[in-house]
């Protein structure tokens, strides 16, 4: 090892020309994924905004079309005049400068979320993906079981449409809950990320996971589970 110092020498410069290759290609797989129709929204979807991503160079990056509500549904869309891609893993909306409006890094597959300071997390994911999510979000509207694991009922409760907050919807709980569902008191609901939420008045949120279409518990699981079972 001591005697060829030329060889680690090439091999160390051999790995830093291959540094910026591969930074490269990461960059310009994104650029390719992102070809497409999009969804930005507000974090559970209560505001929804359709983008289409395109390949064709601007001056400052690449092409987009908004569809016309999205000035209505987020007002800062307004500024927002083409696309680009930051570094190796941000994907930029910009406004006729070049300058960020908000700036998405993906957090899960097809799925990115940005920051805009003051107003909070918005999402950006692919619009099958999303609309999909809207099906499901459907789906879970109506009543609902809270049971143990050997079957015995603690609760009925309903999930509704009607907005909450921005991004959460209300929950009803029915009489004679057991009395640790109605201590923690559920008042709202959502689904993130494919998890259901229950979130209480304080705060304190409960996450269940999806069995199937029919049947969520909750996580972290526990030797005595609790479950939510649609009615």
């Amino acid at each position: 090892m001591r005697g060829r110092p030329g060889m680690a020498i090439a091999a160390l410069l051999a790995s830093l020309t291959c540094v910026p290759q591969a930074s490269s290609q990461d960059a310009s797989t994104l650029k390719k994924d992102m070809i497409g129709q999009w969804e930005l929204s507000t974090t559970e979807r209560s505001k929804t905004c359709v983008v289409t991503l395109k390949n064709d160079a601007t001056p400052q990056g690449f092409k987009l079309e908004l569809e016309p509500s999205c000035a209505a549904a987020l007002p800062f869309t307004k500024a927002i005049t083409a696309w680009n891609i930051r570094g190796l893993d941000i994907v930029r909306l910009q406004d006729s400068t070049g300058e960020s409006v908000i700036d998405f890094t993906e957090v899960e597959s097809g799925i990115f979320e940005g920051l805009r300071q003051g107003e909070g997390i918005y999402i950006l994911q692919n619009l099958a993906a999303a609309r999909s999510l809207a099906k499901s979000m459907d789906q879970m509207i109506g009543d609902w079981a809270m049971v143990r694991g050997n079957g015995q009922s603690i609760c009925g409760l309903t999930l509704t449409n009607t907005e909450a907050t921005a991004d959460n919807f209300q929950v009803f709980l029915k009489p004679r809950c057991d009395p640790a569902v109605t201590a923690f008191g559920p008042k709202q609901w959502r689904l993130e990320r494919g998890e259901l939420l229950l979130l209480s008045a304080g705060g304190d949120v409960w996450h269940f996971e999806a069995d199937d279409n029919a049947q969520w518990r909750r996580v972290p699981d526990a030797a005595d589970p609790l479950i939510m079972l649609r009615q």
